[in-house]
């Protein structure tokens, strides 16, 4: 029997992901923006492998502000948005079909450009996301619910084994949240 290690921050997690209730949810839609450091908002997207274009959400269930699950929306199904497994610099954000398919996640400028969005640091269990611009600076993604609240985008960490899980047949290292940035923004 394999055993896995849990980090305390992990467990929190696990525990709060059990307790929700098995049953159909209220749900808020949240939009997922990257910030430009000059305060715009750039749209992120999930990029099918023909190229097309499909928004990427985040979603409240239940009220839950604790923790919102990402997802790509493509053709009338939520995807799963994870980071793969990779020996990359940057920890590669996707979002996996239902055949295994990987769905490219970028931050599109008002111009068009295309900017790659990456786990680029960890702190424990918790794996920074950001759009990476020009000069290699970094954008913040966040979450924002129709109200204005703004959540931070962060991979999470449940165990220690690099790789986490596997959802249809890719490895997956961490699972992708919406979080508050401070527990004050619970208000």
């Amino acid at each position: 029997m394999k055993h896995i290690t849990l980090t305390f921050g992990s467990f929190l997690i696990l525990a709060t992901l059990l307790a929700s209730p098995l049953r159909a949810a209220d749900e808020k839609i949240w939009h997922i923006r990257a910030v430009h450091p000059e305060g715009r908002l750039l749209d992120v997207k999930a990029i099918d492998p023909q190229g097309k274009l499909h928004p990427v959400k985040a979603i409240e269930a239940d009220g839950n502000l604790h923790l919102l699950d990402i997802k790509a929306f493509v053709d009338g199904k939520r995807l799963p948005v994870k980071i793969l497994v990779s020996d990359d610099k940057y920890a590669p954000v996707k979002a996996i079909g239902e055949d295994g398919a990987i769905f490219a996640i970028k931050a599109f400028t008002p111009e068009g450009e295309k900017l790659d969005v990456k786990g680029v640091s960890r702190a424990g269990s918790i794996i920074h996301i950001k759009a990476i611009g020009p000069q290699g600076v970094f954008y913040g993604v966040k979450a924002i619910s129709p109200e204005g609240r703004m959540y931070d985008v962060k991979g999470i960490k449940m165990f220690k084994e690099r790789v986490e899980t596997k959802v249809n047949g890719v490895e997956v290292e961490a699972h992708i949240k919406a979080l508050p940035a401070a527990p004050e923004t619970l208000k």
